[in-house]
């Protein structure tokens, strides 16, 4: 593209001088873009952040709820309904390798919002008791993957299941000071229990339960491995289901008419 004058207007070249526009037409249509590309981040921000809220909820709110059975198996499958249509969108069409990325950015950016500004400072919480979790390391991995193999199929099969195996070892380092146990009026329990004991939420009987309470109790007390590997084979099918759904979404098609 070359900038080219005629007259007391400028023009800009396209494809060697074959198609000219005014400089006003070509600056005009790049600030449609500028405004695109914000709108369109902001509608992902939103739609995905309320994706998780309806299906993960309460495992994604409360730190006590982060455990290591449900917390496991529910965010990495519910999560990468997303990642996986938008790697198509932006690997299929512009050959950009960061889908994942860019979609868990947009996701914790508007948690992050919202935790702030509706749970810390609306309602008073501790922002350590509705902090939300990380994915980045399993993003990161599936757009290597992705950008290494060239192939939807392998990294629905490598790239998902580090996306799940990753979940719990990247969360780990900021949730481990909070699974220390301590005892408090006789009862042993962790610190994130007892941050949850002081901040009341509800009265219903989902929060008054035991979190980890489960059948996975019967792998001989390690279900965080049994989760994550569960969590990886989920993981898999629904890549591969939502890969196909982002590219029906975006293919364009056309209706042959009857002239």
């Amino acid at each position: 593209m070359a900038q080219t004058s005629s007259g007391s207007e400028g023009y800009v070249a396209y494809r060697l001088d074959t198609i000219k526009l005014p400089w006003s037409v070509w600056w005009a249509e790049r600030s449609i873009e500028f405004l695109l590309i914000p709108t369109a981040l902001g509608l992902v921000t939103g739609a995905f952040h309320l994706h998780v809220m309806l299906t993960i909820g309460d495992w994604d709110f409360w730190l006590d709820w982060k455990d290591r059975e449900w917390w496991i198996t529910l965010w990495p499958p519910v999560t990468i309904t997303f990642l996986g249509a938008f790697q198509y969108i932006l690997w299929g069409n512009y050959r950009l390798p960061f889908g994942a990325t860019l979609c868990i950015a947009s996701l914790l950016l508007g948690e992050w919002l919202v935790r702030w500004s509706g749970w810390h400072m609306w309602s008073y919480y501790p922002i350590n008791l509705v902090t939300p979790a990380t994915l980045f390391a399993g993003a990161i991995a599936m757009d290597a993957i992705l950008l290494l193999t060239r192939s939807f199929i392998l990294t629905g099969i490598f790239g998902a299941s580090l996306y799940a195996l990753l979940f719990y070892p990247s969360n780990w380092s900021w949730l481990a000071a909070y699974h220390v146990p301590v005892e408090h009026n006789g009862l042993v329990m962790t610190v994130a229990d007892l941050i949850g004991f002081e901040y009341i939420r509800t009265g219903t009987p989902e929060y008054i339960r035991i979190i980890e309470r489960g059948t996975l109790r019967t792998f001989g007390q390690h279900s965080a491995p049994v989760s994550s590997f569960f969590a990886a084979f989920m993981c898999t099918l629904v890549y591969w289901m939502w890969w196909f759904i982002g590219k029906g979404f975006c293919t364009v098609r056309y209706i042959q008419g009857r002239l």
